[in-house]
This record gives C-alpha cells, structure tokens and sequence, in this order.
C-alpha cells in the first residue's frame, strides 16, 4: 500500500524547483525526497535598467516654477515576484486538480511566501500542510530534505 505523495514547493521571486517523495507504508523511513526536472520553473531577472527604460514623469510645484521627477509608486522588481507567484499558484492548482499530489509544502523567503498564500486556489490550499519561510531555491536536495525533517513537515 503506498502513502500519500508529497511535493514541496520550492521558490523565490523567479525560480521554481518540485521535490517530491511517496513512501511505502511497510518502511516509512525508506522514504526520499527526489527533485521534479519537469515542475522546474525559472524567469528572466532582468536589472533594474532594463525593467523600467522610460524617463519618471515630471511634476510641477504648486508654488513657484520649479520641476522634479516623481518615483514610481510600486518596485518594478516586486511585481514581477508577484507576478511569478500567480505563476506558480496556477502550476499547482493545475497540479493539485489531476492529483499529481495529495499533499503540499511551500518553502519560499517570507515576501514571496505572502504572494503565494495569496494566490494560491483552492484545491491547492485543501492539499497545504505546512510552510516553511526560507531561500531554499539553490541549496541540495538533501539540505531542503534535512530542513523538511527538522521542522517536522509536513504536517497531517
């Protein structure tokens, strides 16, 4: 008989990486944790030159004739990371709905962490067992595997 299978979802502001583990019920310490090559995701970063090439708008002040640039109201960075994040809640919603895993763990920095509880579906947060607030994109598999076991996740 075998257990549930497990993905945890790996990621930051632009990249993407699925560990996924199914254990045997007869020895449940046989299990480990192998990356997913094809759930990986990874976005262009481009600098921040590059994001936003038009000159900042001008404003004219209410006294005198003086004018100055104003700054964008949003980071051009952050909302690409949001961006990404609707990205990825898609990616596993789809993947929750087909039942490609019964359960879930995401593992993202504390702002990218936030836009994706935000975004994510409903049959996606059903499946959620845990987080864990960490940049854990380019550590091993097996450093992501020891942190999942020292938080003791997933839970349920």
């Amino acid at each position: 008989m075998l257990r549930p299978k497990v993905w945890a979802a790996v990621a930051d502001g632009k990249r993407l990486r699925v560990l996924a583990r199914r254990v045997l019920a007869q020895d449940p310490k046989e299990a480990v944790w192998h990356e997913l090559e094809s759930e990986a995701l990874e976005m262009d970063d481009p600098p921040s030159r590059v994001l936003g090439t038009d000159r900042p708008g001008r404003i004219r002040e209410s006294q005198g004739g003086a004018r100055h640039a104003y700054e964008p109201r949003y980071d051009l960075h952050e909302g690409r990371k949001a961006d990404f994040a609707e990205i990825v809640a898609e990616r596993l919603e789809r993947a929750a709905r087909t039942g490609q895993f019964d359960r879930l763990v995401l593992i993202a920095p504390p702002a990218t962490l936030g836009y994706l509880r935000a975004a994510i579906g409903e049959h996606a947060r059903g499946r959620l067992r845990g987080t864990l607030a960490r940049d854990l994109t380019r550590a091993r598999s097996g450093a992501i595997s020891k942190q999942l076991a020292a938080q003791k996740l997933p839970h349920g």
